[in-house]
């Protein structure tokens, strides 16, 4: 049987950011209380009274090369050869953080019940079984879109060829699954500072998988 290639397509022209996906995954996969395998980052543009909501879904990004692979000691983690499904085997993992330390898009956190890293597996034992993510099926205006994307016959094959998509930092060469269609740039970067350096740094760290991690400060910012 030829391999699959999970991926997800953010349709931000159906977002209305009520975080229901949010709250179907930590219900699904009993994230702890103040953490997070996915989020929807939001952000206001504009001046009042011409000012638009923004919403950008963030997870995993599922990459066909992923730093957190290859810098994992213990092989605790592995992108799955027969679904492409960047998964944790939590009885290896030793909590060292070096799997946090390496994504670039924040989507690790140190779960402190397990004692382990955790992030979104594209909740892989619902997908083993012929289900959804929980967060595509509690999707309320059908914005996330799952699927073989190397399947012609599959709805996310069909759409990532025929309307433009773009993923959060290409350049550097991960080559995430998850995809998103018009997505606001000013809503793909790991963090950005206003002129009021302080307030970006408290909201950032509101925005954050794992609030109390420090890795992506500067030496000048700690």
């Amino acid at each position: 049987m030829k391999p699959k290639r999970w991926g997800m397509i953010v349709d931000q022209r159906r977002c209305i950011g009520c975080h229901s996906c949010t709250v179907a995954c930590k219900s699904e996969n009993n994230v702890p209380l103040g953490y997070w395998r996915s989020w929807v980052k939001g952000l206001q543009k504009g001046d009042f009274p011409k000012v638009g909501n923004m919403f950008l879904r963030r997870l995993c990004n599922q990459c066909d090369s992923p730093p957190c692979v290859q810098v994992c000691p213990v092989q605790a983690t592995v992108r799955r050869p027969e679904d492409g499904v960047v998964v944790m085997y939590y009885g290896k993992c030793i909590g060292c953080g070096m799997c946090i330390a390496a994504c670039p898009y924040d989507a690790r956190f140190f779960n402190p019940i397990r004692k382990t890293a955790d992030k979104c597996d594209f909740c892989a034992s619902r997908i083993e079984n012929g289900l959804e993510p929980a967060c595509v099926e509690a999707c309320v205006s059908k914005a996330l879109i799952f699927g073989d994307v190397d399947d012609p016959k599959s709805e996310i094959f069909n759409i990532l060829a025929a309307v433009p998509t773009s993923v959060i930092k290409p350049e550097l060469g991960t080559k995430p699954k998850v995809f998103y269609i018009q997505a606001d740039h000013s809503l793909k970067g790991r963090i950005q500072f206003s002129e009021d350096f302080k307030e970006a740094i408290i909201d950032y760290r509101k925005s954050i998988p794992s609030p109390d991690a420090t890795y992506w400060e500067t030496r000048d910012q700690k």
